[in-house]
């Protein structure tokens, strides 16, 4: 589909207008969730355990409450409804109440006229703890003498996926174990939020999210309160990535401000952050795979363990999405895939960008390119072989029943031009390994090549109701037509509040949209992850478009006695072409308004003894090539060039397809590299960004991006997922392309110095 058969304005699908935002974000005037006021707020803070496991023995707030200026503190005993909060399973305490699970874990709050009191007063809240044992090994969490986080035992879940021969064999047999460490999201505004009570027992929740109306329903249990008496709005978002969908002080503000009949504002500093939220799961992961003598997979298996941490978050479908995707996107006739996740008493791991693919696939593509090697085949060309092709069917027997050009983005990566050779002599030190520090002159310095490729699954997935919810006015604004949409879906920083603007404009040809702020007074949006927003919200605004379009036409059909109208752009023609009367003119009776509910095909639970079902709606594809030079001597790497290809289906907008598959490169880049909350029994120990290294614009590359467009037939516009795919490949390619340099098997990241270095 090309850009001139969607698009009837110049705004529309397939190009790439400014962003909305996008002036007041450069320039600074963007308000942020951090930027939040009220004449009358009060200013809340979190009493946090320092232990990762003890038991919560007493509680003091005597000296607390006696600090001037200080409106309430609050216990789990002051929570009116249900202390349990959690996306998937409802083990999660707004407020600790017996024990805790995790350094970091709330305990109490403390409201007061100013920040500074707040945290003075904080301080003074006396929690009297038995530390208990911690779990902080997850591969010990299934012993039978490990300590238990929870009364059910630490396994979350488990999913076992069998396919083919039970014991098959190969002449060629390449296996490896991999660990990956944990990645916090880094994104750079941290959790900020506004309860506003309304003076009728109910309020007004302002707060930076990913998912309104889960929050909603979170919110309403602790409260105790209907829906209609906690109204949450999205306030700026200064990026997610996954860190946003579990609650944060959401609960807390909201609980602070009903006690105190006043507004409260809460505002992490990094250092909370880092407790405040879920990070990316460590993984641990052994890999077999079994080949013919030309590279062609003959079975694959797989044994992955995920390291939840205290709560379940989102680790069930962390474990499944680990599991269904967790060989990479390759035709392998006998597969064994065991995964699992396990509570432990280190951080709450939940969401974040490329949501248990990220993990597998620095196992798998390691994994195929020791194949190659050992078969003396290009890694490219193993890859290109082993690909999948639609018409195929994946691990879980799943019929790709679109594009699957695997083959195509490993060599499309592979064609492109190579960064220069080093030069030698006189080499700007900022294009060195360590940069203007001065290590090296280039002596010790190796270049090398690395390639991945790999696929994610795009919506939600495994029977989930995965729907979204748009509701479009048309209407007259003097003598103009005006389009409104209006949906739940976040807007994170992604650009989704561009592309409802350029489908508004595609469907009912009227340039003037506006974006309605983004609320629970219209119906879930479902949560902006898992690459869905453009496919399923999307869906749900064209259909919306659909119908009101459906409606003016009646409207026009009524006044002109006639049936073969349509629209285009601010007039009603007929079958000829004749125009027979303005847009403005239908709309002088009054606004067309359509709210319509949309969702994408059905997916299937899998079976839970094979493994086997039709999982997710769609799937997207990415290649990577990483170009490095590494100072072997002191293990500084420097990325030279991240190059990739992407197929993303239909680009609504080819400015912000690049800019998401750029910001996916670099996160995955920083995995790879740098990126790691260490953890030493069960405590944080770099919770800054001071300490927690992401690349900045020196560290980033350039990047040549490839991008297809091979329409799903069954999406909106052919849309594809884009967000999380380039986070998955980009990893493994860097990753390649250190081992190429040094000659180490390198089987943990992020590479650390010491790994590069030495014999």
């Amino acid at each position: 589909m090309t850009t001139t058969e969607t698009s009837r304005t110049a705004g529309g699908v397939g190009a790439s207008p400014l962003r909305p935002d996008g002036r007041l974000k450069v320039t600074g005037q963007f308000a942020y969730a951090s930027d939040l006021w009220h004449e009358d707020m009060c200013w809340g803070v979190t009493v946090r355990s320092p232990h990762p496991h003890a038991r919560i023995v007493g509680i003091d707030t005597a000296a607390a409450l006696a600090v001037p200026g200080v409106r309430a503190v609050l216990t789990a005993v002051d929570v009116p409804g249900l202390n349990a909060t959690g996306l998937e399973h409802l083990d999660t305490p707004a407020l600790a109440e017996d024990v805790v699970r995790y350094q970091g874990e709330p305990v109490a709050l403390v409201a007061a006229e100013d920040p500074e009191t707040a945290r003075r007063a904080a301080a003074r809240v006396e929690v009297t703890y038995e530390v208990l044992p911690a779990l902080t090994d997850p591969r010990r969490a299934l012993d039978d003498d490990a300590p238990q986080v929870h009364a059910g035992g630490n396994l979350v879940r488990e999913m076992h996926i069998r396919r083919g021969q039970d014991d098959p064999t190969a002449p060629v047999v390449v296996a490896l174990d991999f660990e990956v460490g944990m990645q916090d999201q880094a994104f750079l505004g941290p959790e900020s939020g506004l309860a506003v009570p309304d003076g009728e027992g109910g309020l007004d929740l302002y707060v930076a999210t990913q998912w309104l109306h889960v929050d909603q329903q979170q919110v309403c249990r602790v409260l105790g309160l209907p829906p209609e008496r906690t109204r949450l709005h999205l306030a700026g978002v200064g990026g997610a990535f996954g860190g946003r969908e579990d609650l944060s002080m959401h609960v807390h503000a909201a609980l602070l401000a009903l006690h105190t009949g006043r507004p409260v504002k809460m505002s992490y500093s990094r250092e909370e952050s880092f407790f405040g939220h879920v990070h990316r799961h460590p993984a641990w992961l052994r890999y077999e795979f079994g080949a013919e003598h030309d590279g062609r997979l003959v079975y694959a298996k797989a044994d992955i363990l995920f390291d939840g941490g205290a709560y379940a978050s989102s680790t069930p479908a962390v474990v499944g999405n680990g599991g269904t995707l967790g060989l990479g996107p390759y035709a392998i006739p006998n597969v064994r895939v065991d995964a699992r996740g396990v509570y432990t008493n280190n951080p709450t791991c939940g969401a974040m960008r490329g949501f248990g693919c990220v993990q597998a696939a620095f196992a798998h593509e390691a994994l195929m390119d020791e194949l190659a090697d050992t078969l003396g085949i290009d890694r490219v060309e193993i890859r290109a072989r082993n690909g999948m092709r639609e018409g195929d069917r994946n691990i879980t027997g799943q019929l790709i029943d679109s594009a699957a050009p695997v083959a195509e983005l490993i060599r499309t990566v592979a064609d492109l031009p190579l960064p220069p050779a080093r030069d030698e002599t006189g080499a700007d030190l900022r294009d060195l390994p360590g940069g203007v520090s001065n290590t090296t002159h280039g002596e010790g310095v190796v270049r090398g090549v690395g390639y991945a490729v790999t696929y994610k699954n795009v919506g939600f997935s495994e029977g989930f109701d995965d729907h979204s919810t748009a509701r479009v006015r048309l209407e007259l604004t003097g003598d103009e037509p005006l389009v409104t949409v209006h949906t739940a879906a976040a807007e994170v920083g992604q650009g989704l509040v561009t592309v409802e603007q350029q489908i508004c404009r595609t469907e009912l040809g009227v340039e003037h949209v506006v974006v309605h702020p983004k609320d629970t007074t219209v119906g879930s949006g479902g949560s902006t992850s898992a690459s869905r927003q453009t496919y399923v919200t999307g869906g749900a605004v064209k259909a919306a478009c659909e119908a009101v379009r459906t409606g003016v036409l009646a409207r026009a059909e009524g006044r002109l006695g006639r049936s073969d109208l349509r629209l285009e752009g601010d007039k009603i023609v007929g079958a000829d072409g004749e125009v027979l009367a303005g847009l403005a003119d239908v709309l002088a009776d009054g606004a067309v308004e359509e709210t319509v509910e949309w969702r994408h095909r059905p997916t299937y639970p899998i079976d839970p003894e094979t493994g086997q079902g039709d999982a997710h709606v769609q799937y997207a594809f990415s290649a990577h090539r990483a170009v490095v030079d590494v100072d072997v001597e002191l293990g500084l790497v420097k990325v030279v060039a991240l190059d990739t290809a992407q197929d993303v289906g239909k680009a609504i907008n080819p400015d912000a397809v690049v800019g998401q598959i750029q910001g996916g490169s670099a996160q995955g880049m920083g995995l790879a590299l740098m990126e790691e909350v260490v953890v030493t029994d069960g405590h944080v120990r770099n919770p800054s960004f001071t300490d927690y290294l992401i690349p900045t614009i020196l560290d980033m590359p350039p990047m040549q991006v490839e991008v297809l467009e091979y329409a799903d037939p069954h999406a909106p516009y052919g849309v594809r997922g884009v967000g999380e795919p380039p986070t998955i490949s980009s990893g493994p390619a860097v990753a390649a392309a250190v081992r190429a340099a040094t000659g180490k098997a390198l089987r943990r990241v992020p590479l650390r110095p010491e790994y590069l270095t030495g014999t």
